[in-house]
């Protein structure tokens, strides 16, 4: 992956409009967090596969950046993000890594389902 350049973020985002997607968005703070100090409350969420249509898609922020996805019903949001890539298989991988270098936060968009 790749630092995240918002041209770029945003032109995947444009070619995905209007397209049936599959959805993988999870955040985590992961054992990491409470690994060393209890004190620190281990929080996740996580969807995989959830087929999405979005109407408009944003990149926005100086970084760290923000996505928002408008569907029909309301927005699907990822704040965080720091890196990006297209795979070879055309998916839309970014993610949101704190200093460490750890993973904090994933949206992933694909014509096709993800592996389970």
């Amino acid at each position: 992956m790749q630092p995240i350049q918002p041209q770029d973020v945003q032109s995947a985002l444009d070619e995905r409009i209007g397209k049936e997607q599959y959805l993988h968005l999870e955040t985590t703070n992961g054992a990491y967090a409470n690994h060393n100090n209890d004190a620190v409350l281990t929080v996740n969420a996580y969807i995989r596969n959830g087929k999405v249509r979005y109407t408009t898609g944003k990149i926005m922020g100086d970084g760290p950046y923000r996505v928002g996805l408008k569907i029909d019903l309301g927005w699907i949001y990822a704040e965080g993000l720091t890196h990006w890539e297209i795979d070879s298989e055309g998916r839309l991988l970014m993610a949101g890594h704190d200093a460490e270098g750890r993973l904090a936060l994933a949206l992933q968009l694909s014509s096709a389902p993800f592996d389970v």
